[in-house]
C-alpha cells in the first residue's frame, strides 16, 4: 500500500513537471515616427534669389515704374515667386490674401497673374490668379498650388506679377501700403 502511495505520488510529480514546462515565444513590432520639413521661400528679384521672408512687410517689390509718385489711372507692375525649399517634404497649397493701409488703400486696386517667367510689365501675359479690380484687402483672394522638389532640390517656383492700378479718386500726396500673403499650407502625402 505504501508502494502504491509512493507511486501515485511519482505519476503526479512528473505530471506536474510536465504542466510547468510550457514554451513562451513574443512577437514586438516598432514603428519610427519623425516629422517632415516645410518651408515657403519668395523671390522679389532675380538677383535677390529666393530667401524667407516669414513676417511682414515682408521682401520690398520691384515695381517697374516708380510707385511712389502715382497719378490717377497709373498702373505699375512687379514680379514676385514663391516656391517650396530644398528640405521641404510634403507639397503645398497657397493662399494669397493682402492687406493695405493708408489714405490711398481705398484707392488701389490689384491684379495677380501666373507667368512662365519671372517678368512682369505692361507686356507681360499669363493666367490670372487675381482678377483686375481686386481691393488691397481682400483675406483669400486665390489659392494655388505647389510641388515639393525631387530629392534635396527646390520645387518648381511659381512666377508672379503683381500689377497695381491707381483709381481716379487718388488723393494727392497721400500715401498707401499694401502686404500680400502667401500662406502655405502642407498637402499630406498619406492621404
Amino acid at each position: 500500500m505504501v508502494r502504491a502511495i509512493l507511486a501515485g505520488g511519482l505519476v503526479l510529480g512528473v505530471g506536474a513537471a510536465v504542466t510547468l514546462a510550457a514554451w513562451n515565444d513574443s512577437e514586438f513590432a516598432t514603428g519610427a515616427f519623425g516629422a517632415g520639413s516645410f518651408n515657403l521661400e519668395g523671390q522679389e528679384t532675380i538677383a535677390a534669389g529666393f530667401s524667407d521672408h516669414e513676417t511682414a512687410p515682408g521682401a520690398p517689390l520691384a515695381f517697374v515704374v516708380e510707385p511712389l509718385n502715382l497719378a490717377p489711372e497709373d498702373v505699375v507692375y512687379a514680379p514676385f515667386a514663391v516656391r517650396l525649399d530644398a528640405d521641404t517634404t510634403a507639397d503645398a497649397v497657397i493662399t494669397l490674401s493682402s492687406t493695405g493701409a493708408g489714405p490711398n488703400v481705398a484707392n488701389l486696386t490689384y491684379e495677380v497673374l501666373t507667368t512662365t517667367d519671372f517678368e512682369c510689365d505692361a507686356d507681360t501675359t499669363g493666367d490670372v490668379l487675381v482678377a483686375a479690380g481686386a481691393v488691397p484687402t481682400t483675406a483669400g483672394a486665390a489659392t494655388f498650388s505647389l510641388a515639393e522638389g525631387a530629392g534635396a532640390v527646390a520645387g518648381a517656383p511659381v512666377n508672379l506679377c503683381l500689377i497695381v492700378t491707381a483709381g481716379a479718386g487718388l488723393i494727392e500726396g497721400a500715401d498707401a501700403t499694401v502686404t500680400w500673403q502667401f500662406a502655405a499650407e502642407s498637402v499630406s502625402d498619406n492621404d
